[in-house]
């Protein structure tokens, strides 16, 4: 089996490494965490970057342990951050862990090899922190850390800098996040630690404490962030984060994310964010490159394979289905069960038979999604843009009546390639 740094190397993960060793230190099966603050009912695409790291060294036959922050996550990481994260009450933080673990699961729920070594361990570090008394804490870990070293992280320093200030709750995460390397590495034999480029210094913080309360040297692995082409990071689209969650984001429109990668990204993504053989990534790098290359093939291979880790065989073919059915011009028949299915994996809205009845299409599409101008809607259809139950509008001035519903209560409207919305019609007036 390959060794893990140098699969990680190729794929480009690494952006540094505590130890120049790192790569002899893995030939030997190794512990591994990393870490997940609950700021969300779900992780985004900017999580699966580390949450691929620790499938790799699964996959490796390393035992990745994931830790879900129920103490750290009440405190805030300044990590990144031009202010302070708003405090979490204990409610929101425990619905939070729940959809974080469901994550966690989907990604990692799979061993390499059936072997229980190899199986993800998912802890909570408040199981550890409750029993902690202040005093306790920082005559046994405080101690430890010098104020000078820790006002030198970039992390503190340009927070320190800031209008804003750091507090001293977030001053001490630091030393939270490196207790967590401890009490790893006592309990669960823990020696490497996992995390995006601006971890940099909470790990340091945790390979410092081991070694100077138990005499060990741990290990951290920075990944760098996950970027755009354009220097942007990934993870936003129009309408907010791209979670991981299908209770927040589709599957439809989670397909629909990377089918829309711009051509300069896909390569990249598919190193970092599938299991996809390097020869086979090469070979579509190559044919992108090709006067005969039909555009789109790779994104739709990219969309496929990270759909599928991400919600699995099932998620997957609800977002072909679902593509298939909404493309404009399609030639699938639409009836209301189809659209019925489709409304689960994409917007929708219910407005009653008068909001419908002898209105101007425009009209309607303005209402629901006010972002969007009647000016620009007319534009778009002139230009041949909009279709309605895949047929496509030519009248600027279309005027919907009951005919225009599917089975008499539903309908689909395109707006372009990228945008399509569900409109049910309710026996009742509705506000949309």
């Amino acid at each position: 089996m390959r060794n893990v740094i140098d699969i990680l190397q190729e794929r480009g993960f690494i952006e540094a490494m505590t130890s120049s060793n790192l790569r002899e230190i893995a030939s030997e099966p190794l512990k591994v965490y990393c870490g997940f603050d609950p700021t969300a009912e779900s992780l985004h695409i900017g999580n699966l970057l580390p949450m691929m790291g620790l499938a790799w060294f699964q996959r490796c036959g390393h035992t990745p342990i994931a830790i879900v922050g129920g103490a750290t996550g009440m405190i805030g990481d300044p990590s990144g951050r031009s202010q302070e994260r708003n405090l979490l009450d204990e409610h929101v933080l425990q619905k939070n862990l729940k959809g974080i673990q469901k994550n966690l699961e989907s990604i990692l729920r799979y061993s390499a090899n059936g072997s229980s070594e190899t199986k993800v361990v998912m802890l909570n570090n408040y199981d550890w922190f409750k029993g902690f008394s202040l005093i306790d804490f920082l005559r046994d870990v405080g101690k430890y850390f010098r104020v000078g070293q820790m006002l030198a992280k970039d992390s503190v320093k340009k927070r320190m800098d800031s209008d804003e200030g750091l507090s001293f709750t977030e001053f001490s995460y630091q030393l939270l996040q490196g207790y967590d390397f401890l009490h790893l590495f006592d309990h669960h034999g823990v020696t490497l630690e996992l995390g995006g480029s601006d971890q940099w210094g909470n790990i340091i913080a945790g390979t410092d404490l081991v070694r100077k309360v138990r005499g060990k040297a741990v290990h951290g692995l920075t990944f760098p962030l996950l970027t755009r082409s354009d220097g942007k990071k990934f993870g936003k689209s129009e309408q907010g984060a791209v979670w991981l969650s299908a209770e927040m984001l589709s599957p439809y429109e989670f397909y629909q994310y990377f089918f829309r990668i711009p051509d300069a990204d896909v390569i990249k993504l598919m190193k970092m964010l599938t299991f996809m053989e390097m020869e086979e990534i090469r070979d579509y790098e190559k044919s992108m490159m090709a006067s005969d290359y039909k555009p789109n093939t790779a994104q739709r291979k990219l969309a496929e394979e990270v759909t599928r880790i991400v919600h699995g065989d099932e998620g997957l073919q609800i977002a072909l289905r679902v593509t298939q059915g909404a493309a404009p011009g399609s030639v699938t028949a639409l009836d209301a069960e189809t659209l019925k299915n489709l409304a689960g994996d994409m917007p929708s809205f219910t407005v009653s038979l008068e909001q419908i009845a002898n209105r101007k299409l425009v009209d309607l599409v303005n209402e629901t999604t006010p972002e969007r101008s009647k000016g620009d809607l007319r534009k778009m259809i002139r230009n041949g843009g909009v279709y309605l139950n895949n047929l496509r509008v030519e009248d600027e001035n279309y005027v919907l009546t009951q005919s225009t519903l599917i089975d008499g209560h539903v309908m689909l409207i395109a707006l372009g390639k990228k945008n399509k919305m569900i409109i049910r019609v309710s026996p009742s007036e509705n506000n949309v």
